[in-house]
């Protein structure tokens, strides 16, 4: 579990608003790279004003990733038959939500970031698949290199890449949030669980000196 959430931790710096234009999103290899270098140098120049400040990594998620990620296609994948049980409002309220209890767990994992060294794989030829998988190496010191794949999928309507899924050694982070929401959904419906989420994403931002990334996420769980 550590492991994966160290994993998380990348996959939140992957874009950066400032040069949002210049991303390509119509080929997700370089989307994912370029997106990346953009947001390791942002970091590096306000690390101390974060450091301060733990709230702006809200913003910085908000305003930066977010535009990379369809937490709309997560949701509803999240959310699976129990969309059928829901009106329109509901659902629309439930991703609402969910964006913003995204938004502020992977706030939180932030706060773990080490400006770790990344190494992504070349680019391969696209076909006619619509989601494909993107590796990635990370190099964190002495640990031993840890290869993940981020799940892009292709809109056939805007023809851009987005990602919505980071799967680590054979585990989907989003098959773990399925199952996580869905137990709950069962038993207390859509507004329910909306209701959990928006009470969740207020949570502040907070530092704790010798937090692993492990206890870190765990703050962000619905049944903490």
């Amino acid at each position: 579990m550590q492991k994966i959430v160290f994993i998380l931790v990348l996959f939140f710096l992957m874009v950066d608003c400032t040069f949002a234009s210049s991303v390509n999103k119509e080929n997700p290899y370089a989307m994912i790279k370029e997106a990346a270098q953009f947001t390791f140098d942002r970091f590096a120049r306000e690390e101390q004003q974060i450091k301060q400040n733990p709230e702006l990594l809200k913003d910085i998620v908000r305003e930066e990733l977010m535009p990379y990620v369809s937490y709309q296609y997560a949701g509803l994948k999240v959310l699976g038959n129990y969309r059928k049980k829901a009106s329109k409002d509901e659902i629309k309220a439930f991703l609402k939500a969910f964006r913003e209890y995204l938004i502020t767990s992977y706030a939180q994992v932030f706060t773990m970031y080490k400006q770790q060294k990344v190494v992504f794989e070349p680019a391969k030829t696209l076909g006619k698949e619509k989601i494909i998988l993107v590796g990635v190496d990370i190099i964190d010191g002495q640990r031993p290199p840890i290869n993940i794949k981020f799940k892009v999928r292709k809109f056939n309507q805007t023809n851009e890449w987005l990602a919505f899924d980071l799967v680590a050694e054979g585990i989907s982070l989003l098959d773990a949030k399925q199952k996580e929401l869905r137990s709950i959904l069962a038993q207390n419906g859509v507004p329910e669980v909306t209701k959990m989420l928006l009470e969740k994403s207020q949570r502040k931002i907070i530092y704790k000196d010798g937090e692993d990334l492990e206890q870190s996420l765990k703050t962000q769980q619905l049944g903490n």
